[in-house]
């Protein structure tokens, strides 16, 4: 999946390096721009193209600060249950072992009840281990579904005038090497979504 991202982002650097050589050539007032004629004369045109950095969304989007935090929660609460109980099993095996020492047992049938009475919460605490770890895993898939299409359901909306033809996403500057100023729409999207989603918990 990493590297299909990787080759993903790969060929979208490539094709808008193809594009700002091929069709672009010239800059205006930094921005990109587009040379389109009427009549006898050449006008200068901003190309439909804008850009939301996908950092400055999570860090300042009301709804995935809240996922995420939601998520810390749980990961902190599957922290404290798994080490309550491991320090419980750790407190059994050193009274066994101490029981063992001392010949406290007074069967050897006692001492391999005891034994596997241990060996079967180790097996009982790796499996929860795994499940807290799965559960995990599935709100972050979750969240992360729940904010791309909470994200593209807005962008359609945003967009339904038609002025932009291309809307990139941006992280950590991986995919825009330079743009103009006016071609970040990252606050105008944060500030549209907030206030959609203030609305939509009241």
């Amino acid at each position: 999946m990493k590297n299909l991202s990787l080759i993903f982002n790969a060929v979208l650097l490539i094709a808008v390096i193809v594009l700002f050589v091929l069709v672009l050539g010239k800059k205006s007032n930094s921005e990109v721009v587009n040379m389109v004629k009427e009549g006898d004369s050449l006008v200068v045109q901003k190309l439909p193209i804008a850009y939301v950095n996908i950092d400055s969304l999570l860090l300042n989007y009301t709804f995935a600060k809240n996922a995420n935090e939601a998520l810390i929660s749980k990961q902190e609460s599957s922290r404290a249950t798994l080490n309550a109980k491991a320090r419980q099993l750790q407190a059994e095996m050193d009274d066994f072992n101490r029981n063992l020492e001392n010949q406290a047992f007074l069967s050897r049938e006692r001492a391999e009840n005891a034994q596997r009475d241990i060996i079967q919460k180790q097996q009982e605490l790796q499996q929860l281990e795994a499940n807290l770890t799965q559960q995990l895993m599935e709100q972050q898939q979750k969240m992360s579904e729940q904010l791309r299409d909470t994200v593209n359901a807005f962008l359609k909306d945003y967009n339904k005038s038609g002025k932009y033809q291309l809307i990139l996403s941006n992280t950590g500057n991986d995919n825009i090497l330079f743009a103009g100023k006016g071609y970040d729409i990252t606050e105008e999207v944060i500030k549209e979504l907030n206030d959609r989603y203030a609305k939509g918990k009241k």
